[in-house]
């Protein structure tokens, strides 16, 4: 089987600096067909390719996880911060537009914590390589929830 609008595709993927250094790996399952659960231009490389197909992919900021956007960078009296968060952890706050918002704990200095909103990788160009290790037809469920369910997709 190709993959088409709406084949449930399994990768096997290493996402790395332009450069080769390593910054990601693992395997993924995603809905094909426009649902951003992928790159738009990784999904346009893989557009009517079959299982065992691999490719490299240079992914440019833009085509990645976008440009740094520093009014999602914040700093918050260590006093407000709840117990137990570590650098490295996780917040969910209101984003700029009010909608919620993660936010990685990324520094603690003395009375204020540092926090950021962007993807870790935002403003970085990325390379990609994948390897197409299996497609199917998803199934009506899958294309009602706009992803795929099972091993290395979405579990309910």
């Amino acid at each position: 089987m190709n993959i088409s609008k709406d084949s449930a595709v399994t990768l096997s993927y290493q996402v790395t600096t332009p450069q080769g250094k390593p910054l990601d790996a693992g395997n993924l399952a995603y809905l094909h067909g426009g649902y951003e659960n992928i790159f738009p231009k990784v999904e346009a490389a893989l557009e009517g390719q079959a299982a065992g197909f691999a490719t490299t992919i240079d992914l440019a900021v833009e085509d990645a996880f976008g440009a740094r956007d520093e009014s999602l960078v914040r700093t918050i009296p260590k006093s407000e911060f709840p117990p137990g968060v570590k650098v490295g952890g996780q917040l969910q706050g209101a984003g700029a537009d009010g909608q919620p918002q993660v936010f990685n704990v990324v520094k603690i200095k003395g009375p204020e914590v540092h926090l950021d909103g962007n993807h870790p990788l935002a403003g970085q160009a990325l390379r990609f390589v994948c390897k197409v290790t299996a497609v199917r037809a998803a199934s009506a469920e899958e294309i009602a929830h706009r992803h795929v369910h099972g091993a290395h997709g979405h579990h309910h």
